[in-house]
């Protein structure tokens, strides 16, 4: 009997497989096309000669460890103990599966917001406990008060995705008084926060759970260097937790992996002193207006984008179909690929929306736009 029955193909598997198929551009799954910083690349090169192809501690290469609280001080203000509140993952999604697999029980609920990333809700049911997905406003900010009457006393957790993936969303002050505000009222319930893209925001500046002081004791923070960096094939992120929360957390890592490409960590850990994080935000909102800009005589209706490397476009100017049949339609009349928002909702909810990818070259973007364009 399988232990995820409902769980099938990916549907970011099924879209990339039909863009390899029919030759199409690939702006559906959400990795970058240009090249990595050579600064970055060079320094890989190097370390390949060195002697560091064995185990690094299991909670991270020490060095690493260190950069990443000085990286959260300057960009939150916050300190942070090395040693025993950040663990090195391979990979936001393992970070986020194990630490739920780790603090959950059988029959705990965990709160997720649909539309959701689908890495949540596996670990939950494989822990024997239950995901409660409560849907956002249609125009995708949080309804505190649907989110509150979906908490009861076996709520252990509640997951937020900031920025938000796939809706390019952010949270705003007021979130943030709204989620204190309700988690004061249930003082047992943890956070979780997807922080993946922490980085990536354009007019609005990001807020970190990391700068909520009244959230830090009972939150888990997770953070991906593979989006940070456009290297996302490393698989290379970290988790930010109190020391009691850590501590359980480390017990399931050791047993999953142990521990992270140490190669790729001595790479971070160097890195880390040439680049400069601020940049990158003003990177991809250049990319974002861009995209924007060759498809403003599109047919198609762009939804706003505070931060992520996603667009959302309405098509229901365009067609009645279903938005995973116009995904197909799309890949094998037009050549491209996109990803429809339904497959991120519980119940499928479909309203008529897509997601696109513009982390891509300029030259992949003029010509995936050229064929939107043509619809």
């Amino acid at each position: 009997m399988s232990k995820l029955p409902n769980v099938t193909t990916s549907i970011f598997t099924v879209m990339s497989k039909m863009a390899s198929e029919h030759n199409a551009i690939n702006l559906s799954q959400g990795f970058p096309n240009f090249p990595v910083d050579e600064r970055l690349t060079e320094t890989v090169s190097r370390l390949a000669k060195e002697e560091v192809h064995q185990y690094t501690p299991m909670s991270g290469y020490t060095p690493l460890l260190v950069k990443i609280a000085a990286l959260v001080k300057s960009s939150y203000n916050r300190n942070i103990l090395p040693e025993t509140e950040i663990l090195v993952t391979a990979g936001a999604t393992q970070a986020i599966f194990t630490a739920l697999l780790a603090i959950l029980k059988p029959n705990d609920e965990v709160i997720i917001l649909d539309p959701s990333y689908d890495c949540y809700e596996a670990p939950i049911l494989l822990s024997q406990a239950k995901p409660i997905r409560v849907a956002l406003n249609d125009d995708y900010t949080p309804n505190w008060t649907t989110i509150e009457k979906a908490f009861s006393q076996k709520t252990k957790m509640i997951i937020i995705n900031n920025p938000h993936n796939p809706t390019g969303k952010i949270l705003n002050e007021s979130d943030f008084e709204n989620l204190e505000f309700l988690l004061e009222k249930y003082p047992n319930v943890l956070l979780l926060s997807d922080e993946v893209y922490e980085y990536i925001t354009f007019e609005q500046k990001h807020i970190s759970t990391h700068s909520r002081p009244k959230l830090l004791d009972r939150c888990i923070m997770v953070s991906s260097f593979g989006k940070t960096f456009h290297v996302t094939g490393w698989k290379i992120g970290y988790l930010v937790a109190p020391d009691y929360l850590m501590k359980e957390i480390k017990k399931v890592h050791q047993f999953l992996v142990f521990s992270v490409n140490s190669i790729c960590q001595v790479a971070v850990s160097e890195y880390l002193d040439l680049v400069s994080i601020n940049k990158i935000g003003p990177f991809y909102r250049e990319k974002r207006d861009y995209f924007r800009t060759l498809l403003k005589n599109s047919r198609f209706k762009l939804m706003p984008c505070e931060g992520t490397y996603f667009q959302v476009a309405s098509y229901a100017n365009i067609s009645n179909e279903n938005d995973i049949d116009f995904c197909k339609r799309l890949i094998t009349e037009y050549g491209v690929a996109a990803i429809p928002i339904s497959t991120f909702y519980e119940n499928g909810k479909d309203l008529k929306l897509i997601r696109f990818c513009f982390a891509k070259d300029n030259h992949t973007l003029e010509e995936a736009t050229k064929r939107l364009c043509k619809i």
